[in-house]
């Protein structure tokens, strides 16, 4: 299985600069898992295509403003993007990436706004092991993705703070948003129970490997980094019975499957807390996602494959390339995709 056949054409005018107006008017491509049949909605419509007695499970991480800005005594410029911290977390020691990085060395003092300082610790692979003061943490920007183009001044910022992030956020620790979440409103969440439709949350802090491309040729030879979660007992519970029930188990994004199909790995799904590093493509049996929601993603990227494995190959790269002939608006800020069965 080779990384190119996850491939295909975009143009870069598809790639969305900013979210849709309203967050349930983003459009809505439904694929039919069993046929390879396309329909197209509006994402405030997809309860009608839910049923009663189905279960929408939802990420509630929240998005940390993890984007830094700061200098070296050169006077160059780095960005600094926070992946996660290094426990005990009260020792202000982190784990970040970092740009513009040649010429940086264990020992450096990077400069931040309001004379903060950033200390680097020692170089771990793709990341950097960095000490900086809790101060720092209220001053970074949101960690949009790099297809995502701003400059300092964009009024855009603003706006980014609040539409980078789901309305049911709570639990801080991503450094990327669950995308397919982001066309959530309260009222249409809310909206669910009402038609026998149950809700319930999990938590995985999206973590760098999505910002990560696949440099190897061959799909096998990659590996995903690590990324945390937690696994609650109610949510458990509400899987359990809605599979009692004969309702379907609704994803809503990768990283929500990948959790369920992580805590699944022994053969019962199992509530808790851990770190996955389970990388998910075509040949993966789905022991309890049903349907999945998610955004369009990235050629050749780990999360198309996760949805190729779910929907198939042939049928997700069919469907990608309808929703760019229908102009359907990719990535982070895009429209969405429904992927059901029976």
């Amino acid at each position: 299985m080779k990384v190119a056949d996850f491939d295909y054409d975009l143009p870069p005018d598809r790639i969305a600069q900013e979210p849709a107006a309203r967050r349930d008017a983003s459009r809505l491509l439904v694929l039919d898992r069993e046929s390879g049949a396309v329909s197209h909605r509006v994402f405030g419509e997809i309860a009608d295509e839910l049923r009663p007695g189905d279960l929408v499970v939802v990420n509630d991480t929240r998005v940390l403003a993890a984007r830094l800005s700061v200098t070296k005594p050169t006077g160059g410029r780095v960005e600094v993007l926070l992946v996660e911290p290094v426990l005990p977390a009260d020792a202000g020691e982190w784990r970040a990436m970092l740009s513009g990085a040649k010429s940086l060395r264990p020992g450096m003092r990077l400069s931040a706004p309001g004379g903060i300082e950033l200390e680097l610790l020692a170089r771990e692979g793709d990341l950097w092991r960095l000490r900086l003061p809790q101060e720092a943490l209220g001053q970074g920007a949101m960690p949009l993705p790099p297809y995502i183009v701003r400059s300092d001044d964009d009024p855009r910022g603003a706006l980014d703070r609040e539409r980078y992030q789901t309305v049911y956020a709570r639990r801080p620790g991503a450094v990327a948003a669950p995308t397919a979440g982001l066309h959530f409103t309260e009222e249409l969440l809310g909206s669910l129970p009402a038609r026998g439709i149950a809700v319930a949350s999990l938590t995985l802090h999206v973590g760098p490997g999505t910002f990560l491309p696949v440099r190897t040729e061959d799909v096998l030879s990659h590996v995903l980094h690590e990324e945390s979660y937690d696994l609650p007992p109610a949510t458990v519970d509400a899987v359990r019975r809605t599979r009692a029930g004969g309702g379907r188990v609704v994803a809503v994004g990768t990283t929500v499957a990948r959790t369920l199909e992580a805590a699944a790995g022994s053969g019962e799904l199992a509530p808790g807390s851990g770190r996955t590093s389970l990388f998910i493509y075509p040949g993966h049996r789905f022991r309890v996602v049903d349907a999945l929601v998610t955004n369009f993603h990235l050629p050749r990227s780990t999360l198309l494959m996760l949805v190729c494995a779910f929907a198939g190959r042939a049928s997700t790269l069919a469907a990608y390339r309808t929703a760019v002939r229908e102009g359907y608006r990719f990535y982070s800020y895009g429209d969405a995709m429904l992927v059901r069965g029976a």
